[in-house]
């Protein structure tokens, strides 16, 4: 999973993507992940410690994180990433096989958008019918 906040339309994505990261320092990351998508007219830098708050996090910790934007890099760089692998818009999807070490995967097919898990199982089995 990589982090692709759409700020042109989202402009309070990117911030939001910060708050999981510093729930992530205190074990939250998937709750505070799941919550903001849940609540997402309450993304704004003053709700975000509301959230934190309602997961029994440190606030002052999590305030703390946020203020520092130390994770901010890091979210560009899958932007970036993102970018320049054809990514537009959330969800995207990459199917591929990874390369004997597992370091690596090749992509061989791209699902873009939510779709119904008829697509992804189409794809997958033509990607194993391809293996074969």
């Amino acid at each position: 999973m990589r982090d692709f906040p759409l700020e042109s339309i989202h402009p309070q994505a990117f911030k939001a993507a910060e708050a999981s990261y510093c729930a992530d320092e205190q074990g939250k990351y998937w709750e505070m992940h799941n919550r903001l998508f849940a609540n997402q007219k309450e993304l704004g830098v003053k709700d975000l410690p509301k959230h934190a708050e309602a997961l029994g996090m440190d606030v002052t910790k999590f305030q703390q994180c946020l203020e520092s934007s130390k994770y901010a890099a890091r979210i560009r760089k899958d932007l970036t990433e993102g970018q320049k692998l054809g990514i537009t818009g959330t969800p995207g999807f990459f199917l591929g096989v990874a390369d004997p070490n597992g370091t690596e995967v090749k992509v061989l097919r791209q699902i873009k958008g939510a779709q119904p898990w008829a697509a992804f199982q189409g794809a997958i089995d033509s990607l194993l019918a391809e293996q074969k």
